[in-house]
């Protein structure tokens, strides 16, 4: 389900391409050290799952370990960046329907028209509380790893452009600061593997299975996306594919496929790539809604986001703020002519994923203190504290590579870098308040998962 849900086939149609533009050929490298760091981190992730029972993730595991006002903190951050991440997708959707249409119609439609029609379907089906099925997930999967595979297998014998190569997972080839900006690209690929902590209620053996199936899930991401983006280089060739993923990042999948297998099976990918793109937004456009409900019953946002649907009981204000928010965002690119990808996509979606990473550096730092306070769980108090080293470090480099990553001037980054702090700062001065104003509201932040545990801990003690 989490594999599913990460959507391979759109992953290698912009995001892990642009990676490679970024970063140079050892962008394949930066998934498997990417995911070589996120083990580390799964394994306290885990820990502190098994310890709250799986229920409020990140904002629920800071607040025990960093304490409610981090907490809050982390929320409101948690609620932008997702959101950021998930704006940001609407210019690769409009982007590729835009392209798909020309190449079936020869219609030039423009993506901002696509990328609209898209808020609408999505709102329509969050609305009506549709959620996407294991199922059809699992069906999308199968056919985006068999599209993927075939290309491989073609690339493969015929010994791609210029013959096969490793220099990506060469020291060599892990070089200039762009390498860096790559690694970052290659963490947010991950995004989501986390929530296998959500099914623990319904999983079998829970203290097995999931840990298993988070290990799963971030070791067979890590392996899949080097492999696939490793065999593009080797069909695009070593000596010209970064600048091919350069000029195009959104062409460099479909054009390779068009190569190697013909018109036929790009007709096929692109029908896929829509509906993994889509598939994508919907499942972002249903997570966010929840958390904005989740937060809203906090008292952190509006109380009236909290509602749900009389029939549908699915938080549809919440999901129409965040649909209309969207539309805002894309009319502004629209009328500014920006480029749907490089710059929608890719500005909007920064401010989220230096967010998502510092919330990964501020969870991993409250599984260590949560745990450092429990004698007998001393391994994983290390375990989460090096995983939070490695984690801030990461975040360092994004940000101090941040000019490649978006090939924006300076006042640009600063605005965008602005953003993560400027939520998590309002966060602090929220749950500030309601401290010294409303003590009752200030109790409930975290959840009631936080009040059961710290229950517990007062009862141990």
């Amino acid at each position: 389900m989490v594999i599913a849900a990460a959507a391979p086939l759109s992953i290698m149609a912009g995001t892990a391409p642009f990676a490679l533009a970024v970063g140079g050929l050892a962008a394949p490298a930066t998934f498997l050290v990417a995911g070589a760091v996120l083990t580390v981190f799964a394994y306290a992730f885990n820990r502190m799952t098994r310890a709250t029972r799986g229920t409020g993730a990140f904002y629920t595991y800071i607040t025990l370990g960093l304490g409610r006002r981090c907490g809050a903190a982390a929320g409101i951050l948690a609620l932008v960046s997702y959101n950021a991440v998930q704006f940001g997708g609407y210019g690769l959707l409009g982007a590729q329907f835009s392209t798909a249409c020309e190449q079936f119609t020869g219609l030039k439609v423009p993506w901002w028209a696509f990328a609209l029609a898209g808020v609408v379907a999505v709102w329509f089906l969050g609305r009506r509380g549709a959620e996407l099925s294991a199922r059809v997930l699992g069906c999308l999967l199968v056919i985006e790893t068999l599209l993927l595979g075939v290309l491989m297998v073609a690339v493969l014998s015929r010994g791609g452009h210029e013959g096969l190569s490793f220099t990506s997972f060469t020291p060599q080839a892990w070089h200039g600061s762009g390498t860096y900006a790559a690694l970052g690209i290659a963490f947010v690929c991950f995004m989501g593997f986390e929530s296998t902590a959500l099914y623990r209620a319904e999983a079998a053996r829970p203290d097995r299975t999931i840990p298993r199936a988070t290990y799963a899930a971030v070791a067979c991401l890590a392996v899949f996306y080097a492999l696939v983006l490793w065999v593009l280089v080797q069909a695009a060739g070593e000596s010209r594919a970064v600048a091919v993923a350069g000029s195009d990042p959104t062409a460099m999948l479909t054009s390779l496929m068009n190569e190697y297998l013909g018109k036929s099976a790009l007709d096929i990918t692109y029908i896929f790539l829509l509906t993994s793109i889509f598939a994508s937004q919907v499942a972002f456009h249903n997570a966010i809604n929840r958390y904005a409900k989740a937060l809203s019953s906090d008292r952190l946002l509006p109380r009236v986001l909290a509602r749900t649907h009389p029939k549908y009981g699915s938080p549809a204000l919440a999901g129409a703020v965040q649909s209309a928010l969207a539309v805002v965002v894309i009319i502004g690119f629209a009328l500014a002519q920006a480029d749907p990808y490089l710059q929608m996509t890719i500005w909007v979606s920064t401010p989220g994923t230096v967010g998502i990473l510092a919330l990964q550096c501020l969870a991993s730092a409250a599984i260590a203190v949560f745990f450092r306070r429990r004698l007998a769980e001393r391994t994983t108090a290390w375990v989460a504290a090096v995983a939070t080293v490695l984690l801030v470090a990461l975040v360092a480099l994004v940000v101090d590579n941040i000019a490649l990553t978006t090939a924006a001037g300076s006042t640009t980054n600063d605005i965008l870098l602005a953003v993560p702090v400027a939520a998590f700062l309002v966060g602090l001065a929220v749950a500030g308040l309601f401290k010294r104003t409303r003590l009752n509201t200030h109790q409930r932040i975290g959840g009631s998962e936080t009040q059961r545990v710290e229950t517990e801990a007062m009862v141990e003690a």
